[in-house]
């Protein structure tokens, strides 16, 4: 992607948080990369090189920079279709997905060779360019952040062995990965058996909003709000493997804070990237409130809360049909006690994995339906299952908008606003309208879909988040 050598210069120099994450900032003479809002004295223009991604700079045989932390800058959404599919396949590597990067392509349903294409055109380097870079930063971070064992970041970091994270560390920083350890003293974790990490974010951000939003829907027994903190269990699938633990997200100085416990470390980058999913830390709120108006001006640091678990959030959906929130929370607490899986853990309000979808596509309608939920979104969220744990159905950031709404809407029982919830919250999709949604309907002063699709267009591609701002207000 092109950079504007000259604009960013003066970003640099006015060290503009709204350019944080979207371009790094390489020094010839230190040989070393910075994010645009690092603190160190500004050098000359002659000096710089500009760079799109850490992973571009780290190609160039650039460092990272121990004072600003590139590790830390927060990512970037898109809504551009060659961009997004990049950006899926980004989020693929940064979630160590498995099958590598053949497989990632025919999980997102095009070939491996267009994928490839689009990703240098978009990073500028190659898949696994990017992905060793990424290891390294996550590794450099936990070396930073955590008093984890040298060997155990390796590994958490997606490396395949210590001889070859030392290797590549030494190769690509110069330094060894002890130089790395903080001498300060850090703060005793509350919890002996967890590690606290910082996810960046833009501001303005409202953190409260999202907090708020999550606390009226969550379900009993896998998710807690308490203040302003939010806490979930978390399953996480690798192979046969199965990862289960808790995750907290709390409001800390420097964006917000993400206490991951023990069982969830050999699947750190996953959870990693479904925490940011979860806070919209890639959204840009210059851009989307230059674009939404009037309607953002009371809260220009609004997001679109995301998911932690597609397939929770979709029976989440399906169970709130023509009911009210509440009822559908209460109800949702049923499913997940009856068929979840009881997980013990630190906090009284988490007990309970959701169930996975492999396991909710085998049981019958009657057994769903003795919970107090009707045939039809018995069958509805039997169907939503059967087409997730079969792959044909994928609900997660990066997946095809119009393949996944297409298939979406070809479950019985999924209308359209079922759809383009699902598409706000599971894809991280930004231009998803609700539009038959009462609520947008009594905000636009109509009754009429069509006109209030067409009301809509004035707000895109950031129509997600002019609901989001409708509903506020409700």
């Amino acid at each position: 992607m092109a950079l504007d050598a000259d604009a960013c210069y003066r970003a640099l120099r006015a060290h503009d948080a709204r350019f944080d994450g979207r371009f790094f900032v390489a020094v010839k003479s230190t040989r070393i990369y910075c994010r645009p809002i690092c603190t160190a004295k500004a050098v000359k223009r002659e000096n710089c090189r500009f760079y799109t991604t850490a992973a571009e700079a780290e190609a160039a045989r650039y460092r990272p920079c121990l004072r600003c932390r590139p590790e830390l800058a927060p990512g970037n959404a898109s809504v551009d279709a060659g961009a997004r599919l990049a950006r899926a396949a980004a989020t693929a590597i940064e979630n160590a997905a498995e099958g590598g990067f053949p497989a990632i392509a025919a999980h997102l349903g095009v070939t491996d060779r267009h994928l490839r294409r689009v990703f240098r055109e978009e990073f500028g380097v190659s898949p696994v360019a990017y992905a060793q870079t990424q290891r390294l930063l996550l590794a450099k971070r936990l070396l930073t952040d955590t008093s984890m064992p040298v060997t155990d970041i390796a590994f958490a970091s997606g490396f395949s062995s210590l001889r070859r994270f030392n290797a590549l560390f030494a190769e690509r920083y110069r330094l060894s990965p002890m130089r790395l350890r903080s001498k300060r003293e850090r703060e005793p974790a509350e919890h002996a058996d967890a590690i606290d990490l910082t996810l960046a974010v833009r501001a303005p951000y409202d953190w409260n909003a999202i907090v708020g939003f999550l606390a009226t829907r969550t379900i009993d027994g896998v998710e807690a709000v308490e203040g302003t903190t939010y806490r979930r269990t978390v399953r996480i699938e690798r192979g046969r493997n199965v990862h289960a633990g808790w995750v907290e997200l709390a409001p800390a100085a420097a964006g917000l804070r993400l206490r991951v416990s023990s069982g969830l470390l050999p699947v750190l980058p996953a959870v990693l990237g479904k925490a940011k999913h979860l806070a919209d830390v890639a959204a840009d709120p210059h851009a989307i409130a230059a674009r939404l108006g009037e309607i953002a001006v009371a809260a220009p640091g609004m997001r679109v809360p995301g998911a932690f678990d597609g397939f929770d959030v979709a029976v989440r959906a399906v169970l709130g049909q023509q009911i009210t929130v509440k009822a559908a929370r209460t109800i949702a607490g049923r499913f997940a006690a009856a068929f979840g899986t009881p997980i013990a853990t630190p906090h009284e309000g988490l007990r309970v994995l959701f169930p996975a979808a492999s396991d909710v596509a085998t049981r019958s309608v009657e057994s769903i339906a003795r919970l107090g939920i009707v045939g039809a979104r018995a069958r509805t969220i039997i169907a939503l299952a059967a087409a997730i744990a079969d792959g044909s159905l994928l609900l997660e950031p990066g997946a095809d908008v119009e393949r996944t709404l297409a298939a979406l809407r070809a479950v019985p029982g999924v209308g359209e606003w079922t759809a383009q919830y699902v598409a706000m919250r599971a894809l991280a999709w930004p231009d998803a309208f609700p539009h038959t949604d009462l609520g947008v309907m009594k905000a636009l002063g109509e009754k009429n879909p069509k006109r209030v699709l067409a009301a809509g267009e004035a707000w895109r591609p950031w129509r997600a988040y002019a609901v989001m701002h409708i509903w506020r207000k409700l």
